[in-house]
């Protein structure tokens, strides 16, 4: 007698076959995980010559081929590629995670504020976050770059400035729609403060979508974190960083040195793939919409 296999519903059909945007948010949470590790383990890697000083050049050829001394090569100057790809995944981290946490710290109150208490004040934050986010993002971190100077902190604080007004617009318009709900009003007429309606009632009504925009405005934030870098406003320049290894191994790349533009660049484009598919993964995830199309193509 044939054994067939019993017949599933079709929601436990889909669960346990994960469609292919699901499959692509795992992949993107591996990869962004693996850059965590790598981050972490940098200092594992600090005698590895992420940062040669002149003297060391007799002992330590310049610009060696990959091997199994150097995994990754050494650059014109003799620093071994490998240990500055990985410092430099850990200052992408600490700049991107600063960027985007200060970015979410200033917008969503002021979203959330703008949306729940409208009048003069709606009207003014409107107008200047819709000024702000005219501006190019690289354009204006450059601008604030040459303001605040070089450092993490710094370099955070020049990208942040540029996902503010998304955090404020995606949060503002969600606070306009939810306000309105009869538990809000409820809230209201049983004499609930502002602070409290907004911090008990509305705050977790409104941030379905601040996750995403956190993944999403952190592959962005690398890409100018890398520009920056490249055009010399980044970190200091003995602090390892993509860009800034990226610019001075293009100038090198003529001589037939190309493992030191490869290895940093391919780093760079693998964790702002890794970002972004976890976005999109997450997006899907926290909008029914989206859930019931692919459902629908299925």
């Amino acid at each position: 007698m044939a054994i067939t296999k019993p017949h599933l519903p079709k929601f436990l059909r889909s669960a346990s076959s994960p469609n292919l945007s699901q499959q692509l948010m795992l992949i993107g949470l591996a990869i962004t995980l693996f850059f965590i590790f790598l981050a972490f383990l940098a200092p594992v890697f600090q005698n590895w010559g992420w940062l040669q000083n002149p003297k060391d050049f007799l002992s330590n050829p310049i610009h060696e081929l990959p091997s199994a001394k150097h995994w990754f090569g050494t650059s014109r100057l003799g620093y071994d590629v490998f240990s500055r790809t990985v410092f430099g995944a850990q200052a992408a981290l600490q700049v991107v995670i600063l960027a985007t946490a200060l970015s979410m710290i200033i917008g969503v109150p002021l979203g959330m504020l703008s949306g729940y208490l409208g009048g003069k004040l709606d009207r003014v934050l409107l107008f200047l976050m819709d000024s702000i986010y005219t501006l190019p993002g690289l354009l204006l971190s450059v601008t604030l770059a040459f303001v605040v100077g070089r450092g993490i902190i710094n370099a955070a604080i020049a990208i942040s400035i540029a996902y503010i007004p998304q955090y404020y617009r995606v949060v503002r318009n969600h606070t306009v729609s939810v306000k309105t709900e009869v538990f809000i009003e409820a809230a209201q007429a049983m004499g609930a403060s502002t602070w409290i309606v907004l911090s008990r009632y509305l705050f977790f009504n409104v941030i379905q979508s601040v996750p995403v925009l956190f993944t999403l405005n952190a592959a962005d934030a690398i890409l100018v974190l890398g520009g920056l870098g490249f055009l010399g406003l980044g970190l200091p320049e003995e602090v390892p960083e993509w860009g800034h290894d990226l610019k001075q191994a293009l100038e090198a790349l003529p001589t037939g040195i190309w493992w030191t533009t490869l290895f940093p660049g391919l780093a760079m484009t693998c964790m702002v793939v890794g970002l972004s598919l976890l976005g999109e993964g997450l997006n899907e995830f926290v909008n029914p919409r989206l859930r019931r199309e692919n459902r629908i193509r299925k």
